[in-house]
């Protein structure tokens, strides 16, 4: 939480035991060891800033009713040098805190004081989290899941950031398994259909049109020099020639995104280097593996899995995940990570338990794998779904989705839900300049701001660098005093969604701060009112600008001044 709303709790907190230290030194309550006690946001702010049920869990210790505690702790009360200015009794026993005019004029000065560092804190303790997310398929065009999982996983990486944690974001490239042969089998195919009559193409092959692309582009370089050759050089040398351009094109085509990786993570790698062989060994001398039909097994239902699954094919080759397992080991023994986040789609819930358990025959704290899994988005246009097939090379692509719609609009819809929650995308409501496009109206929110602010410097009336406690003082109207707490509620927002792997709600919560803005200001004058009170108010519209381009600079989103 920011550091006033911390001093206020604790304020309040220190106040309530002096006063039970008090009462209990005249007699007016037993002597005994104070317990813990809650100072919380009350349901209703109408009834003050902060709620405490001290009296309700002391009841016992005292030997009283809850009403009579806080009756006798109200009267022993000292709101001397601190942020409390008055507390009433509700209810059983509850007390229920108002802040002082100071506090709320402390926030807006705050808010300013600390500029674009407002809403960071050390939370995280600057431990090590890695954010692995997207991590589509190099062997075709990105689709729209991957956009969901690129906004999502970007944004909770920021989000961990500003909370207080050492991040770094990765994407890992499955550029080794049945995956990449069956790549290798489309381009194999596609290529010699440019010389050869009567070659169809499986049913399970890939039939997008990018395989077509690069087949003709390999023949327009080596023409018909590999269609005589082995199948395996052949396909070989497809694949050496599509996959990297695949891979610049995923890089070229999440860079217009905004997202920016600090490691691509090749799977190979791990089979070159041997990591792959060696956790194989590390599992056999786990004592949790054992030989089935000449096949290698991992003992998965002793952690609690619902059936145990085969590492190494009779064959001898490796099960796609055993590279997995490897990767993460290598994420978090061999890297050294506090924690390993993975955003993952829905269809892999089974597949989580699997590798946690693998990691805990190999001495690992699966705690510290966190995955998230996301749900499916739908695209709806005039109401209706869009449908589209991925293999018939038909599928909407993030490339196509951002020929459509701005990137603001695409990176602030996919954060509007939480991650395992199902998503229909609006492409109407994403492109349409009005309030009822959230981002358009937060943006809006924030261009107003600007503007007001330039208006009234051009007509002498300036922003304050160092607003003066005098004049914020004067921000008691109730729409002023929710506008503030709202703004002072940044930092643990931020820290909610960092505990919860959910940047949805700093989307509402910035939803929120434009609502509350246009709320103000609708029922609060900036220009034509005494010097004082429009300067107070001015600095009011600076704090609040400062925590919308915040909140939207954590999900790289533009904050445009005009509109």
């Amino acid at each position: 939480m920011s550091i006033l709303v911390a001093k206020a709790k604790e304020q309040i907190k220190e106040a309530v035991i002096n006063a039970a230290n008090k009462a209990m030194k005249w007699g007016a309550l037993e002597q005994c060891e104070l317990t813990e006690f809650a100072v919380e946001v009350p349901a209703n702010r109408d009834h003050g800033d902060y709620a405490v049920n001290a009296a309700m869990v002391w009841s016992k210790l005292f030997r009283k009713a809850p009403r009579q505690i806080a009756e006798t702790l109200l009267s022993n009360l000292d709101f001397s040098d601190n942020y409390i200015k008055s507390c009433e009794i509700a209810g059983p026993g509850f007390m229920n805190f108002v802040l002082s005019d100071d506090y709320y004029a402390d926030i807006v000065a705050d808010v300013i004081n600390r500029g674009e560092d407002y809403g960071k804190s050390n939370y995280g303790e600057n431990k090590r989290v890695l954010v692995e997310f997207v991590s589509a398929n190099p062997t075709g065009p990105m689709h729209i899941g991957n956009a969901r999982g690129g906004a999502l996983g970007d944004c909770l990486a920021a989000v961990l950031s500003a909370a207080g944690f050492y991040t770094e974001r990765e994407f890992y490239i499955n550029d080794a398994g049945n995956q990449i042969n069956k790549f290798a089998l489309s381009l194999d195919l596609r290529y010699l259909q440019l010389y050869k009559d009567g070659i169809e193409m499986p049913e399970d092959s890939y039939h997008g049109e990018d395989i077509v692309a690069h087949a003709k582009a390999f023949a327009e370089i080596y023409g018909d020099s590999f269609v005589n050759d082995t199948e395996e050089a052949r396909r070989k040398a497809l694949v050496e020639f599509a996959l990297p351009k695949n891979i610049k094109g995923l890089e070229v085509d999440l860079g217009k995104y905004r997202i920016s990786y600090d490691t691509w993570f090749k799977e190979s790698s791990l089979h070159k280097n041997g990591e792959t062989a060696r956790i194989i060994e590390l599992l056999k001398q786990s004592g949790y593996t054992y030989i089935q039909d000449e096949a290698l097994w991992f003992k998965a239902t002793d952690f609690g899995c619902d059936k145990d699954f085969v590492l190494v094919r009779a064959n001898g080759v490796p099960t796609y995940v055993v590279p997995d397992i490897a990767y993460h080991y290598n994420k978090l023994v061999t890297r050294g990570f506090d924690k390993a986040i993975d955003i993952l789609g829905a269809d892999h819930h089974g597949y989580v338990p699997r590798l946690k358990a693998a990691l805990t025959a190999l001495g690992v704290d699966a705690s510290r794998l966190d995955v998230v899994l996301m749900q499916m988005v739908r695209l709806v246009r005039d109401g209706e779904v869009i449908k589209a097939s991925k293999r018939s090379g038909k599928a909407i692509t993030l490339v196509t989705l951002l020929d459509e719609v701005p990137i603001d609009a695409a990176r602030f819809f996919f954060n509007l839900r939480e991650p395992n929650s199902h998503f229909d995308f609006d492409l109407d409501l994403a492109v349409n300049e009005s309030n009822s496009n959230p981002v358009y109206y937060v943006q809006y929110a924030y261009a107003r701001i600007c503007s007001i602010i330039r208006n009234l410097a051009a007509e002498g009336v300036g922003l304050d660098p160092v607003p003066s406690k005098d004049a914020l003082l004067k921000l008691t109207a109730p729409e002023e005093r929710e506008l503030i707490i709202h703004l002072a509620a940044l930092t643990d927002e931020i820290v909610l969604s960092a505990k919860a792997y959910d940047p949805a709600r700093i989307t509402h919560y910035v939803q929120e701060v434009a609502t509350k803005f246009h709320k103000f200001y609708a029922a609060c004058r900036v220009k034509g009112e005494y010097e004082t009170l429009v300067k107070a108010r001015l600095s009011l519209c600076s704090a609040t600008a400062t925590v919308i381009k915040n909140v939207l600079t954590l999900m790289k989103i533009d904050a445009p001044e005009k509109m």
